[in-house]
């Protein structure tokens, strides 16, 4: 009897262990689950955060639309021809600069080509409009009450120009002045605008084919 009673309370022990151990490996797998669950909710979320960052992160909104890409043909009164420019008319060149949307790289046509004084001018619109600041390019002719000296740095002058929306009759402060051939061109940009008499390039914003 006593042998019998032995055995069967070592029976009744390891049917309890194991049915704890049956019962603790349930509870980890139920918690692994549960964390894991979590875990891919999380993820998920962080997820959808970090596709609408990259939609909205990054993007540029630069307004263009108050420049004018093209223009016509005549030129400011006083303004000479290069005799001997660089890129003569007819000729074609590569823009290498940014002024507006899909002018770098565009190929370009001389249209014109001349000698002057070219600046870079900082100014307030007279529509209202934000400061203007390090403009490219108003040249010499463009400016009132030109005369045969260039203006210099940190004059004011009055800007008898339209390149951009009020612009026309602007006050503006001469940044930067060189002397150097400026050019109109035509091109198609980049984007696929077609533009015809723009104002201004310089030489050093122009590269041969």
């Amino acid at each position: 009897m006593t042998n019998k009673i032995m055995i069967s309370v070592i029976s009744l022990s390891a049917a309890l262990m194991l049915s704890a151990c049956s019962g603790n490996n349930n509870d980890e797998a139920n918690q692994n689950e549960t964390a894991q669950e979590e875990t891919n909710e999380m993820t998920g979320h962080d997820m959808e955060g970090m596709e609408d960052t990259d939609e909205s992160e990054g993007i540029e909104d630069t307004d263009y639309s108050s420049m004018n890409h093209s223009g016509d043909a005549e030129i400011p009164e006083g303004l000479e021809e290069s005799a001997d420019p660089a890129f003569p008319v007819s000729s074609k060149a590569i823009i290498q600069a940014d002024h507006m949307e899909g002018m770098n790289g565009a190929e370009a046509t001389i249209v014109g080509a001349y000698d002057t004084t070219v600046y870079t001018v900082s100014y307030t619109p007279t529509n209202g409009g934000e400061p203007v600041t390090n403009h490219k390019w108003v040249i010499h002719e463009e400016l009132e009450g030109a005369g045969e000296e260039p203006f210099k740095q940190g004059e004011e002058v009055t800007i008898n120009a339209d390149h951009m929306e009020g612009m026309q009759g602007a006050t503006a402060t001469i940044d930067s002045a060189e002397e150097t051939t400026v050019y109109m061109v035509d091109y198609t940009s980049t984007t696929g605008v077609e533009v015809t008499n723009h104002k201004w390039l310089t030489e050093t914003e122009l590269a041969v084919e």
